[in-house]
């Protein structure tokens, strides 16, 4: 099938069947994307309990639900490797802000970083502020090199635990971590798609629009402010819209004739670009977002769409079908340059540019007809098949750190969202709820 007979079966898809292509010390610098990165040996020796519990129901108490949360973002960061502190003689109930003599006895066992706290409400008032104290010891300073004070409500419990540990991350690699970075997405309510976004790892969604009908292919701007999405007011006209998510408020950048799909803002939040069949072929254009002039990027016979911005803001990647079937294809940013990037298999698409600009992860059919995701260099010279077993792999976003990519998939019989690293393992279902969720896009790091 054509990529332009694609996007006419994108109105069917629309309507409930899947498109394949819409659907130590601050100092210290790690590269994690290095083949022969070790990763820190890490022990988090609790968070103790001063008093109070999670939710108003008792169920869970602070502190452990602050170590459950502290634990998995770290094992997630792929910065540092986690170490059970059983037999360690560590134990969080007996540490102060100082390091303790059960250190050296952790340290001798490889561990490079110990990670305490405490939580406990302020007063018995269940709306009171949770205070939360994290510490860090430093196996090579042999000190506590980190101490930080956290105070909110009960409600921002996990939140807590996410900026613990992307406080770690940054101290020991100089980067962002992503346990405070989001996923929007899209879900089927009834016979409408709405966009809804939640935390990284799947929890507290929250329903961004309520328009009864078809909003799609959701992306952040560089600045999180904002998404970029296409909306169908109704089965005749396609525009891209723009949702502020601080206030719900949305204006309207494209309205042209015919379909107007796959929205993407560049690096630097001055460009979009998208593609529109408004001139009769789906052709890529770009938009200045300040002076709304629109440049039109390609000119050809075959259907050009779902353009990824590469990290510099010089290149873009997109699908074409102008070779016979879809296949993945480069284009300097002012329209010049094209080229053909695959030519194993007969289907690739959807391509997503990584944030190091190292990778460019996309959609691919395995030669048993499995639609899949692989990566490949933007030189052509490397490629491999990331994801395997049943369903269709779909839509990949990465991770703002480049070490994990969210999908949609169909393993599971309906679509929900899921997480895997870059190098395939870790193989997390990130969505429970609700009966199709689909077109994931991470945002970059706060």
């Amino acid at each position: 099938m054509t990529l332009r007979a694609l996007v006419i079966a994108g109105f069917c898809a629309l309507v409930g069947l899947v498109w394949i292509i819409e659907s130590g010390a601050a100092d210290v610098f790690l590269e994690a994307a290095r083949p022969d990165f070790q990763k820190i040996p890490l022990a988090i020796a609790g968070i103790e309990n001063l008093g109070g519990t999670e939710s108003p129901e008792g169920r869970v108490k602070l502190g452990s639900r602050i170590e459950e949360v502290l634990k998995t973002d770290v094992r997630r960061s792929l910065v540092f490797a986690l170490v059970d502190v059983n037999g360690l003689g560590i134990k969080a109930g007996q540490l102060g802000a100082e390091p303790d003599p059960s250190f050296k006895h952790a340290v001798e066992n490889g561990v490079s970083v110990v990670v305490w706290g405490r939580a406990g409400i302020k007063s018995g008032n269940k709306d009171s502020d949770v205070n939360m104290d994290g510490y860090v010891y430093d196996a090579g300073n042999n000190e506590v090199v980190g101490g930080k004070r956290y105070v909110g409500s009960t409600s921002v419990v996990r939140l807590m635990a996410h900026r613990f540990a992307d406080e770690l991350v940054f101290r020991y690699t100089g980067e962002p971590g992503i346990a405070r970075t989001k996923i929007a997405y899209v879900s089927e309510l009834g016979s409408a798609r709405e966009l809804f976004i939640m935390d990284y790892d799947g929890y507290d969604p929250r329903q961004l629009t309520a328009d009864g009908f078809l909003n799609l292919m959701p992306r952040w701007s560089p600045d999180r402010r904002f998404l970029v999405f296409t909306t169908y007011r109704n089965r005749n006209t396609q525009d891209i819209d723009l949702l502020e998510l601080a206030t719900g408020k949305r204006w309207t950048l494209v309205s042209q004739g015919g379909l107007n799909i796959t929205p993407a803002l560049s690096p630097d939040g001055n460009f979009l670009a998208y593609s529109s069949s408004s001139e009769g072929n789906a052709e890529l254009y770009r938009m200045d977002t300040h002076t709304k002039a629109v440049q039109r990027l390609t000119t050809n016979a075959g259907g050009d769409l779902s353009p990824s911005w590469a990290p510099s803001g010089r290149e873009l990647a997109f699908t074409s079908d102008r070779s016979g079937g879809p296949q993945v294809f480069l284009i300097s940013a002012d329209g010049s340059n094209v080229r053909r990037l695959t030519f194993e298999g007969d289907y690739n698409a959807a391509p997503a540019w990584s944030p190091r600009g190292n990778w460019i992860a996309y959609v691919c059919r395995t030669p048993r007809k499995e639609y899949k995701l692989c990566l490949i260099t933007p030189d052509g010279q490397k490629r491999v098949q990331l994801t395997t077993g049943p369903g269709v792999d779909d839509s990949p976003s990465w991770s703002p750190d480049g070490r994990h990519i969210v999908f949609s998939s169909t393993a599971d019989g309906k679509s929900h969202i899921y997480m895997i690293n870059t190098d395939g393992k870790d193989l997390e279902r990130i969505t429970f709820t609700g009966t199709h969720n689909s077109a994931p896009t991470w945002s970059p790091a706060s």
